[in-house]
């Protein structure tokens, strides 16, 4: 988050030329909030921000929002719109200014719309799909995103330890999960990095369940997947616990979970694919009586969204640079009976790594 405005649309410049292109084009979402430090919706309403190669930079902006674009400070031709008038003026406006032949977007995030908007503008231009050049600069964290993205973690971390505190036996997935939306809010959450998931028993074997109106019971695995956002900035936490008591297979496929997870801290450090962390920490699963219950890669990138690169998978032969952020997350899921995953946000060093979060991992029971 340092820099100027100039010198952030700078960047986008400098990819625009990398790739050949004559601009890059951004509309809502985490990199043009990385641009602006405002976080405009995405909404049926084209916005739009170019960094052309040659240091021109122009926007179409939706009348409603001038005054609040007035706040970033940008000092480029704005082409505004009205809902009573349509959008075509303004993106004829936009594209004659960039007289751009070839414009980089984000094949992610862009929507079919605004490309076609821009076409109709300019019939002969050619939309290039950047997203991994584009996305590639909210990789490598700033002192303060990592800052930011501490204390989201510190917030998400307390709220559990208040939401594990109130837990009885006979509560529901349910009212586990509001207490520990209400707990995350209270410790200073600016809001959700995600929809959390607090899932027991046999629903914890899905990776990405949603929470039931079934009461928990002793013996029951009751996985935790969570994070509050701070700053712009994401925490992205899970911890699985038992209830009452914990059998002892279960216990087995818990450390062998969390032997995984130690491994992943342990190898982490700049210069390392992401291939050869996911490899690793999946080898460890796959070593164990547990092997078939894989489902999931290790981790992904953690930032300004919740997944973004780098993907930590098999045949992903991206180097991680020192001040990348991903989550280590191995889990095994046992369909019918129960899943276990660990998940920590970890900072790629020059020295190694650095986990983000300091939420123990040792096997826990909940006595309720």
């Amino acid at each position: 988050m340092t820099g100027t405005l100039s010198d952030r649309l700078a960047d986008y410049s400098a990819v625009a030329r990398s790739l050949g292109v004559d601009a890059v084009a951004l509309v809502p979402g985490p990199n043009f909030t990385r641009v602006v430090h405002h976080p405009f919706m995405s909404n049926e309403r084209p916005f739009l921000l170019a960094a052309c190669a040659d240091g021109r930079a122009a926007a179409i902006v939706p009348n409603l929002e001038l005054q609040s674009w007035e706040l970033v400070g940008f000092d480029g031709p704005v082409f505004d719109w009205r809902d009573q008038t349509g959008y075509a003026e303004a993106f004829a406006g936009f594209m004659d200014y960039l007289n751009a032949d070839s414009i980089a977007v984000e094949g992610q995030v862009m929507r079919v719309f605004i490309h076609h908007a821009m076409t109709a503008a300019r019939a002969d231009v050619q939309i290039v799909d950047a997203e991994r050049e584009i996305s590639a600069l909210r990789m490598i964290k700033t002192p303060e995103d990592i800052e930011a993205m501490r204390i989201a973690i510190q917030i998400s971390e307390r709220a559990l330890e208040r939401t594990l505190e109130t837990i009885q036996m006979g509560h529901t997935e349910k009212q586990i999960e509001q207490a520990l939306v209400l707990n995350l809010f209270a410790e200073g959450a600016s809001d959700h990095a995600f929809r959390p998931i607090v899932a027991a028993a046999e629903n914890s074997a899905r990776p990405h369940a949603e929470a039931r109106d079934v009461p928990i019971k002793s013996g029951d695995a009751l996985l935790f997947d969570f994070g509050a956002r701070w700053g712009g900035f994401c925490a992205d936490i899970t911890r699985t616990f038992f209830v009452g008591h914990v059998a002892d297979e279960d216990a087995e496929l818990y450390d062998t979970v969390r032997r995984a997870n130690n491994l992943g801290h342990e190898i982490a450090r700049g210069g390392i694919t992401a291939h050869e962390i996911d490899d690793a920490v999946t080898s460890v699963l796959e070593a164990s009586p547990f092997a078939e219950y894989i489902r999931t890669k290790t981790g992904h990138g953690l930032g300004r969204e919740v997944h973004e690169a780098p993907y930590i998978m098999r045949g992903n032969r991206m180097t991680l640079p020192a001040g990348t952020v991903f989550t280590n997350e191995p889990g095994l899921y046992v369909p019918g009976r129960l899943g276990v995953r660990i998940e920590d946000d970890v900072l790629i060093t020059d020295a190694g790594s650095t986990s983000l979060t300091t939420f123990p991992t040792e096997l826990r029971v909940l006595e309720c």
